[in-house]
């Protein structure tokens, strides 16, 4: 025993210094850890439902108005090509920043909106304060995300699946800390927590999220981690069981602020567990390179020297302009012509895996079928969720049971991010099952949480509706993520991604606001006796009765079963991609401590210019021979 506290106590001797929280810092490790921080607290769009009775009551909005501002929530969220632009040429820590001050200004202004601390807001206003909010999600997004699939290429399924289910968890969480802060007495208050909160924990973390040098990651535990992520995995799982018990034990006993505050106690510390993880993970990394300094067989290395070299011109052949001017022409600089070669280039794509440009990729039969499969799925999962309120009352349900199906519409959307994620990245693997294939299954089963909806059926219906929408929604996200960055490469990656993502909200505007909400609407006149209000604020006019969604889900189920007949089309088209080893070339460049080809070109464009290092035992050296 004596022997074991002598070395626990000089663990923590070589834990607790100042050069070891250097390596904690600088790690890729703690960037997925800051990440991880940053998107538990960035889903505040997922809480729409819970505060869009506030606007109707506060404001007086009808269903078609509600369900348009949902459609810029959507839109702001979900059209992230300026944070992807930002993000090629600008470090993750601005893009964050951009975000914290964007969901800072646009949900402040929806609180004192709905405070009456300003004058009432025209429709257009609430709507550019709504979508100026949640574009802050886009930004956080893009600077997590982005960040942490170039820091772990060869595992991106589990990273996409764990980082998307900490963003699909974020609005459970938002909630608990609102009931720990506030009581949860009035929504305007989770509003005001909205505001506030997840740009201090973007702020918090800013200088350690960056993309660390492949050189640098691939010494000393540059693998895939694949233990890590499970720990970490397990660790997302405790989190969710957590939040599920707290909901359901939190409507069955009156709880008082102590016990609120209690709860959330627990909470904070099953978001900060990974850090736990991360640690371990930099101290095994740190023991493994004092190993290899130790018992290692020397390491040879050979510097060469090399001078740039200009390509052969032969003395007998003029250069290409002087040929020109000698023969009276002229080179080709037309409009016309650069036009020509755009279009040649734009249509000439390359094969799948290798890094695509954005014209090439945006006129891409695989990126126009990937559009039209999410547009529907995620369309109609997403009307499905900003109406769940409104569904839940209109069939008869009190207000805490409503506030319960948001939140466990929360916790499925996380586990189908992360089941998706590590399913999907385990057949791919072991079984070579394709991930478009995978879209397809989560798109049919979706259809089965809307035929719920439609039906109204009595009981737990709706609560198994709920869960099947929740967990379709959230699958589908690291898929599409996925098959972006593999199908399209990483060139590009941030401005793609989030030219994918657009589809949801193109999606949710048909869906939500021209069937769901014009239908709702519809209805209520009917049973009120009168037109339907125009948008904007005619009224609030409840609608009661199966009668409300029925149509609107009927029309929703058809276009995700369409949805997944399309898919199809992707999982023939890329059969002969994902037959190979598509990781191969990142697991190739890890081992011999190359730059990956994430941020532009090839493994040998990325190679160094003046200076080749040759050496046997690359990647055992330690940190500082080769930087």
């Amino acid at each position: 025993m004596v022997l074991a506290f002598a070395a626990a106590g000089g663990v923590a001797a070589e834990v607790l210094t100042a050069r070891f929280a250097r390596q904690v810092v600088s790690g890729r490790w703690f960037t997925l850890f800051a990440c991880l921080m940053i998107l538990s607290a960035s889903g505040a769009t997922y809480a729409f439902g819970i505060y869009s009775r506030a606007l109707r009551s506060s404001l007086g909005y009808d269903q078609r108005a509600v369900a348009t501002l949902a459609f810029f929530k959507d839109l702001g969220s979900n059209v992230g090509v300026p944070a992807g632009l930002l993000s090629e040429v600008a470090p993750p820590w601005a893009v964050l920043a951009v975000g914290a001050a964007m969901n800072l200004a646009g949900y402040l202004m929806v609180y004192l909106s709905l405070a009456g601390r300003v004058a009432r807001p025209p429709l257009w206003l609430m709507c550019a304060y709504v979508c100026a909010g949640a574009n802050s999600q886009a930004f956080a997004g893009t600077g997590a995300l982005v960040t942490c699939v170039r820091n772990f290429p060869e595992t991106r399924g589990a990273v996409l699946g764990l980082l998307k289910g900490y963003v699909g968890l974020s609005s459970a969480v938002l909630a608990q800390l609102y009931l720990a802060l506030y009581g949860g007495s009035d929504a305007r208050s989770l509003v005001l927590l909205i505001a506030w909160l997840p740009a201090a924990v973007s702020v918090a973390f800013l200088a350690t999220v960056r993309v660390v040098p492949r050189q640098k990651a691939a010494r000393g535990g540059g693998g895939g981690g694949g233990d890590v992520f499970f720990c970490l995995l397990y660790i997302s799982v405790a989190l969710a069981a957590y939040i599920l018990v707290m909901i359901v034990v939190q409507r069955q006993v009156s709880f008082s602020r102590a016990a609120y505050a209690a709860s959330a106690a627990g909470l904070l510390v099953l978001l900060f567990l990974p850090l736990a993880v991360v640690v371990r993970q930099e101290y095994r990394i740190m023991k493994e390179i004092e190993e290899s300094l130790t018992s290692s067989a020397p390491t040879t290395v050979t510097v060469i020297e090399k001078t740039a070299t200009a390509s052969p011109i032969s003395e007998s052949e003029p250069p290409p302009v002087a040929a020109a001017a000698s023969t009276g022409t002229r080179p080709l600089s037309s409009s016309s012509s650069r036009l020509g070669a755009f279009l040649r280039h734009a249509f000439s794509p390359p094969a799948h895996g290798e890094d695509y440009s954005i014209p090439q990729a945006l006129v891409s039969v695989d990126m126009l079928i990937l559009f039209a499969a999410i547009a529907c799925g995620a369309g109609g999962t997403l009307t499905a969720i900003d109406n769940m309120g409104q569904i839940g009352q209109s069939l008869g349900y009190p207000p805490e049971t409503v506030d319960a199906f948001v939140s466990l519409i929360s916790v499925w959307n996380y586990a189908g991010r992360v089941a998706a994620g590590y399913a999907s990245e385990y057949l791919l693997a072991r079984y070579g099952f394709p991930r478009p294939l995978a879209l397809t299954a989560v798109l049919a089963a979706s259809c089965a949480g809307h035929l719920l909806i439609a039906t109204g059926a009595p009981g737990g219906a709706l609560y198994a509706a709920s869960v099947l929408v929740g967990f379709c929604f959230g699958a589908q996200w690291p898929l599409l993520y996925a098959v972006i960055s593999e199908l399209f490469g990483l060139k590009r990656y941030p401005t793609l991604y989030n030219l994918g993502a657009i589809a949801s909200p193109v999606g949710a505007y048909v869906l939500n606001v021209r069937v769901a909400g014009r239908l709702y609407d519809a209805e209520a006149a009917r049973q009120h006796g009168g037109a339907p209000p125009a948008a904007g604020g005619g009224g609030d006019k409840t609608c009661v009765g199966v009668e409300c969604f029925r149509r609107s889900f009927l029309i929703i189920t058809a276009a995700t079963a369409a949805g997944a007949l399309v898919s199809l089309v992707l999982v023939w088209r890329t059969r002969e991609f994902y037959r190979g080893d598509i990781y191969a070339r990142f697991r190739d460049a890890a081992v011999a401590g190359e730059e990956l080809p994430c941020t532009g070109g090839s493994v040998a464009e990325q190679q160094p210019s003046q200076v080749e290092i040759e050496s046997t035992e690359v990647n055992e050296m330690p940190i500082g021979v080769l930087s």
